[in-house]
């Protein structure tokens, strides 16, 4: 089974080519370019020096969110679009999930976080568990992906909040001396985070602080092997808040 997989939350960007066995392909960029100009040139680029055409894809993965608000609807277009065009099903990944696989088997909690703008960041925190382990959370939250070995399960859910508050509730999970703090939003608000948290807070390196379409790929086949599809025409992002254009509108009626 090959999947393409296409992530445009953030301005990095990146599309990953995976088979169940090989990472065949991955390209990431972080120009001031929007994923409008460049995404296709990338896929196009990435199938061609595989020597894959978009017929042998079995099934397409996109990031669903959050992020940027532009960047999850270009993504999500292309898939659909992929999708009509040849058939094949589309499996969607949680973008925040697909930054924590950076770190598995961490012995810390892992916070990821991306820039919400509006003095906010759009963040959750993970665990990771070895296999046999119970889950410490409810069934509710779930784990995701996972391989021989373990999964990450969520501790805290998806949210948009400043970095204060979200550290005020993090630090509600006292059984750990250090958390890892990873993606753009941990950069962008690292003095106030290190102010709350202090020597608790440990920041990831840049290579494992920025998204990776090809844990999209992974998460995706996973996905795709348990048949967990989303139809297309009922595919949306996962944007936590309302866009500014929204948030307008509302003022305006």
């Amino acid at each position: 089974m090959k999947i393409l997989a296409i992530d445009t939350s953030t301005m990095l960007g990146g599309i990953a080519i995976m088979d169940e066995s090989l990472l065949i392909a991955e390209s990431r960029l972080n120009v001031k370019s929007t994923h409008s100009e460049r995404l296709m040139t990338e896929i196009e680029h990435c199938l061609k020096q595989s020597g894959i055409k978009i017929s042998d894809i079995d099934v397409f993965a996109v990031a669903t969110g959050p992020g940027s608000f532009t960047g999850l609807r270009i993504g999500l277009i292309t898939v659909k679009g992929f999708s009509y065009a040849t058939g094949q099903q589309i499996v969607s990944v949680p973008t925040l999930e697909a930054l924590v696989w950076n770190f598995p088997y961490s012995k810390y909690p892992v916070c990821t976080m991306l820039d919400a703008r509006k003095k906010e960041v759009y963040t959750a925190l993970f665990k990771w568990e070895e296999e046999g382990n119970p889950p410490s959370p409810p069934p509710s939250k779930g784990g995701m992906g996972g391989f021989s070995g373990g999964t990450f399960i969520k501790l805290i859910s998806e949210a948009s909040v400043s970095p204060e508050e979200f550290m005020r509730s993090s630090l509600l999970v006292t059984d750990y001396d250090k958390f890892i703090f990873a993606g753009e939003g941990s950069g962008l608000y690292r003095d106030k985070i290190s102010a709350v948290m202090g020597e608790k807070a440990v920041f990831a390196s840049p290579e494992k602080t920025v998204p990776s379409p090809a844990n999209v790929a992974v998460l995706g086949l996973k996905k795709a092997k348990a048949g967990e599809f989303s139809e297309p025409i009922n595919l949306a992002p996962m944007y936590i808040r309302k866009s500014e254009a929204e948030v307008k509108w509302k003022g305006l009626q």
